[in-house]
């Protein structure tokens, strides 16, 4: 199910902050679920442009580096792959609540440069089945309590998937 437009997120923090904040997050997430590197092979190497339209800044991922940099929307880093679509749309897929394949045929999401590498990337994530509220719960886990319940008013008052789509809220 697609999710209403939504507008364009501000920026509340400085990037440094937060690039520190999506790196920590993504070092967890490798350590958590070390098998996402494995699964993408050599493409875990690459340098991933992420674009989410709707959000004022450029995240650039390197998984073997395990480093996220956060960059104003007017730089254009080097990279290897790009994929490019609203936030929507991205947590969909990582969630499980939308198909990937079908966000790319229908143009919600769209890609850019090495194909094979955001497949493999695409297939570890989904293989891994990351929960990104549980990955956040998981930086400070005394924390966690808040984190779900805050996760699950976002995502009622959004729109937004913020949690692993069971088997059971897929057949609903």
């Amino acid at each position: 199910m697609t999710q209403p437009p939504m507008p364009a997120l501000p920026l509340p923090l400085p990037l440094s902050p937060l690039a520190a904040v999506l790196s920590m997050l993504m070092r967890s997430t490798l350590r958590r679920h070390p098998a996402i590197l494995g699964r993408m092979g050599a493409a875990a190497g690459a340098r991933f442009l992420i674009d989410v339209t709707n959000v004022p800044v450029l995240l650039l991922i390197e998984p073997a580096l395990r480093r996220a940099r956060v960059l104003p929307r007017s730089a254009r880093p080097a990279h290897d792959a790009a994929i490019r679509g609203r936030l929507s749309a991205f947590l969909s897929m990582l969630h499980g609540a939308e198909d990937g394949d079908a966000l790319f045929f229908s143009g919600e999401l769209t890609i850019g440069g090495d194909t094979a590498a955001v497949l493999a990337l695409r297939n570890a994530l989904d293989d891994a089945e990351i929960d990104l509220t549980e990955e956040i719960a998981g930086l400070a886990p005394a924390a966690g309590p808040m984190a779900r319940r805050l996760s699950g008013l976002l995502e009622r008052r959004t729109g937004l998937s913020l949690h692993r789509v069971t088997e059971t809220e897929v057949r609903e």
